[in-house]
């Protein structure tokens, strides 16, 4: 490991997008912790903890993708939810809308500037919108138990409206969100792995300690009297973890390997012999992405519906998306799937593939070229994605249906396994396939000596 790490830190190059990368991500962390101005942050910390009451909260699974920041009402309070919401709906969008589909395939660079354009002119529309409804519900909190806001905030006011407190949260939680975005936009573009993906995965792994010290308190290790959790109980939670790591592990990196045959072909003067190779078709091609698609999709109407407050048709809708409830599960299983088959059919060219084959002379036995290779990768693909996506969804929603018999506290199961732990452990995946592609670009044997990663 030690010598891995080395070779890592040898390049150059490497290390300076390693550095880089950590030294926006300390940024946002530093930012989890420098409140609203106005906002006293310990009191918000201790309405949260009575807010949440102990059980699956909505709210509680906002913190851990937001590192903490939500309950401490922090400038990254919103983390980067608005962003992915906002690609959410472009992505639909396109798919929805021909011209923008020929147009971005006519100028894929122009397309992508317009694209990340009116992505980001959508987070900025959404981080307004939730974070006023983030200072409403503050202002109902201060109402109910006042201290969290300081009263000369409050004082300011125009026809009994403090419109400097909303101002003052809806600027500062969009421009944390903006910012985050941007950080996100230059871990992608200068640094190692995907930005956004890494934010939420460093949001996550911060709530380790305190899933730690949960975890110790319930086990009641100072007293004879039996605890929360009982030591078989954390048996079954620690078996659980290994197999959901194993199994996220299995999905991402398992593939379907079509066999391909190439003629034989005359280059200039010389006969080329065919050959034998094969196409990787991957047993889940969107990776993670339907997961984090999924609860940020299902977080938006409910996070507004519980800042609304309960007695309209909102808070009643957001009762019913609690995560944990059987229609939270429903739905988020079914938005996986959605979102699986979405990103592949987005992002899987199969005609642009049976081109290329035809190009160069690669045919799939039994199979003619052209329109017939091209729906034997759709049919297959089909295939293969909806197994992928259906293992997906039982990786996701099984530490809670496990919690929920075994009388787990929520914080710890949701760290433990399911949303939380398939998007460590996909990030972690794609990250170091980066910095081994670097590896092998100088010649290295790459970042796992032993147990190489599968694909290669």
């Amino acid at each position: 490991m030690v010598e891995s790490i080395r070779r890592i830190f040898g390049i150059p190059e490497l290390r300076v997008k390693i550095v880089y990368t950590l030294a926006l991500l300390a940024v946002c962390r530093i930012g989890a912790y420098i409140s609203v101005p106005g906002i006293n942050a310990d009191v918000a910390i201790s309405l949260f903890k009575y807010a949440t009451g102990g059980g699956q909260n909505l709210f509680q699974l906002v913190d851990i993708f937001s590192g903490g920041a939500f309950a401490k009402m922090t400038v990254f309070a919103l983390s980067v939810m608005p962003y992915i919401q906002a690609s959410i709906v472009l992505q639909l969008l396109i798919a929805l809308i021909p011209s923008l589909q020929r147009e971005i395939r006519e100028s894929p660079d122009q397309g992508k500037r317009k694209l990340s354009k009116w992505t980001r002119l959508a987070t900025l529309f959404f981080a307004l919108i939730q974070s006023g409804m983030f200072a409403k519900y503050v202002m109902r909190m201060n109402t109910a138990s006042p201290g969290i806001i300081v009263p000369e905030l409050l004082d300011v006011q125009m026809f009994g409206f403090s419109w400097l407190f909303y101002l003052t949260v809806m600027i500062t939680m969009t421009a944390g969100s903006l910012l985050l975005m941007w950080i996100g936009e230059q871990i992608t573009e200068k640094g190692v792995g995907n930005g956004i993906s890494l934010i939420i995965s460093l949001g996550i792994l911060s709530s380790l300690p305190s899933t730690i010290g949960s975890i110790i308190q319930q086990l009641n290790l100072g007293t004879q009297e039996i605890g929360q959790l009982s030591f078989a109980t954390l048996v079954v939670l620690c078996t659980l973890f290994v197999l959901i790591t194993i199994g996220t592990i299995l999905i991402i990196q398992g593939q379907r390997k079509i066999p391909l045959q190439y003629a034989r072909r005359i280059v200039g003067r010389h006969e080329v012999q065919g050959g034998n190779s094969h196409i990787p078709l991957k047993l889940n091609y969107a990776g993670v992405i339907p997961v984090i698609f999924a609860s940020a999709f299902l977080m938006f109407p409910a996070t507004i519906g519980q800042f609304v407050g309960k007695g309209t048709w909102l808070g009643q809708l957001s009762n019913y998306l609690s995560p944990g409830s059987w229609v939270y599960l429903s739905i988020y299983v079914l938005l996986i799937l959605f979102f699986t088959y979405f990103w592949t059919a987005t992002q899987f060219k199969p005609e642009q593939i049976a081109s290329d084959m035809k190009k160069n002379g690669a045919f799939v036995p039994g199979i003619r070229q052209g329109k017939p290779t091209q729906q034997f990768l759709e049919s297959t693909m089909s295939r293969i994605t909806l197994s992928g996506a259906v293992f997906l969804a039982i990786i996701a929603i099984l530490p809670t249906l496990v919690g929920k018999l075994m009388g787990v506290d929520s914080s710890i199961s949701q760290f433990f396994g399911g949303t939380s732990l398939l998007i460590l452990v996909g990030v972690i995946l794609d990250t170091t396939k980066q910095i081994e592609s670097h590896l092998l670009m100088k010649r290295y044997e790459g970042f796992m000596t032993k147990g190489r990663l599968r694909g290669r």
